[in-house]
């Protein structure tokens, strides 16, 4: 998943704002108790997302795929005094741990955490999405942008995590073309050629696609 040398990446680290006791918390107990931890987002893009969220000072924000909520949380630390984030996960096992950890950060108010599919839980908000962050099953992430595209004010951004898929959207970086890279270069593809919005894809950590709404 990791790109650049490690030793950059601790020097990267090492000159970024440190985490906050309850995302060390999220990091270790993510790794010692919790499967595929590798899905984390990790101090240097939760840093990032939070900064751009500090940045754009959306009202809503929509996160499709909690996981264990580290991603969650620094989204919520950017958002102003009345703003939201909504973040939709389909694995109920990790519910009470990551409700602890909203609640322990003292960000729960701001956090509406909702489990189900997303693809059926999202036609069921209301309301324009100021910024969207897609981080769940690759399958479906061409599915998740066109379901928010067309409720994303002009201005608004979308994100979408691991597209460069620990570099299996190279030939050379896969042995086969698996279903999960295939849907990847589709949505790579896709964005780049839609005309509602103006982005780029930005080799942090596994990669994040930037998309603005025009």
């Amino acid at each position: 998943m990791e790109f650049i040398d490690p030793e950059l990446l601790a020097y990267c680290e090492a000159h970024t704002s440190s985490e906050d006791p309850i995302l060390q918390k999220i990091t270790r107990e993510t790794q010692a108790k919790v499967l595929m931890p590798r899905m984390l987002s990790g101090p240097l893009q939760g840093k990032i997302l939070e900064l751009l969220v500090k940045m754009h000072r959306p009202k809503t924000i929509l996160e499709i795929g909690t996981y264990t909520g580290y991603s969650a949380i620094c989204l919520a630390k950017g958002l102003g005094e009345n703003g939201r984030l909504i973040t939709l996960d389909i694995n109920d096992e990790l519910e009470d741990r990551v409700r602890g950890f909203f609640k322990e950060s003292g960000l729960s108010e701001k956090i509406d955490y909702r489990l189900g599919n997303a693809l059926d839980l999202i036609p069921q908000l209301e309301g324009e999405f100021d910024f969207v962050f897609i981080d769940a099953d690759k399958e479906n992430y061409l599915a998740y942008y066109e379901l928010v595209i067309d409720r994303v004010p002009p201005g608004g951004i979308i994100l979408a995590d691991n597209v460069l898929w620990s570099g299996k959207v190279l030939p050379k970086g896969r042995k086969k073309l698996d279903k999960d890279t295939e849907a990847i270069l589709k949505f790579n593809q896709f964005v780049q050629e839609d005309p509602r919005v103006e982005n780029s894809l930005i080799p942090i950590r596994d990669g994040i696609m930037m998309a603005r709404k025009l």
